[in-house]
């Protein structure tokens, strides 16, 4: 049993985060693709609106399975593989 209650919350913030359909095929999409910016993700998967996008990809990155970079006002995201790896590694394969 896993006895790092901190290792448990993350855990389920991941697996709550991976739980919506969209939010998974973010991430998959980010394992094949790195540095995306909110529109680049947005073309790729069409069926999104850009707030309901935005939503999504703070969800992600709060979780920790996200990282950001900001250059000028646009912000690039990429997947944590770290956090990936240790929570979610099937996004690897």
């Amino acid at each position: 049993m896993v006895e790092d209650n901190a290792e448990v919350r993350q855990a389920v913030k991941i697996y709550k985060a991976l739980g919506e359909p969209t939010r998974l095929k973010i991430a998959l999409l980010l394992t094949e693709e790195r540095n995306l910016c909110c529109s680049d993700i947005g073309s790729k998967l069409e069926s999104v609106a850009g707030s309901t996008l935005s939503h999504h990809l703070k969800q992600l990155t709060d979780c920790g399975l996200l990282n950001l970079r900001k250059d000028g006002t646009y912000i690039f995201y990429s997947v944590n593989r770290d956090m990936a790896q240790k929570y979610a590694p099937f996004l690897l394969e």
